[in-house]
């Protein structure tokens, strides 16, 4: 896993923007989650969030991303773009993204860190095995989590589970 020192400050812009959908996706009813597809030249070509309060638990946005990226990018393009997220990808997520050949992802909290975070509050597993993007994916390069957003995550998945503010 990289560390926070591989993140820049336009990284962690587009890392807050992420944070921003995954509040809107709460706000909607939805599991907080939110992600951007940057291009090369730094223009932001599609957004989005989670999804899955309808039942298809297949509706994270970084899927959504590697579908849009495939039925509308050049390879070349795909690869030289970068995919930002309020929370690193999950293993379906991680998979997709490798097989578009989409470039590094940049996250604001770790899968260990949602985790931990399961784990202290005493929500039940999931039913897939939590893994990190590389475990999956080994030749995408990321960056993440960031601790100062992590904070900010870590209070949705709060107010989702419905805890107190800790």
């Amino acid at each position: 896993m990289a560390n926070y020192f591989d993140l820049t400050h336009q990284d962690r812009d587009y890392l807050q923007r992420c944070v921003q959908l995954a509040k809107e996706a709460l706000d909607d009813g939805d599991e907080p989650f939110g992600s951007l597809l940057v291009s090369a030249e730094d223009e932001v070509l599609f957004s989005d969030r989670n999804r899955v309060s309808d039942g298809d638990r297949t509706r994270h946005p970084e899927f959504a991303i590697a579908r849009w990226a495939a039925e509308h990018l050049t390879e070349e393009q795909r690869a030289s773009a970068v995919v930002y997220t309020s929370g690193e990808h999950c293993p379906m997520c991680a998979a997709a993204h490798a097989w578009v050949g989409l470039g590094r992802i940049v996250y604001a909290t770790s899968s260990e860190q949602l985790s931990a975070w399961h784990q202290q509050w005493g929500i039940e597993a999931r039913p897939v095995a939590t893994l990190p993007i590389n475990a999956v994916a080994p030749g995408v390069h990321t960056a993440g989590p960031d601790t100062a957003l992590a904070e900010q995550v870590r209070q949705l998945h709060l107010q989702l589970h419905g805890i107190e503010q800790q």
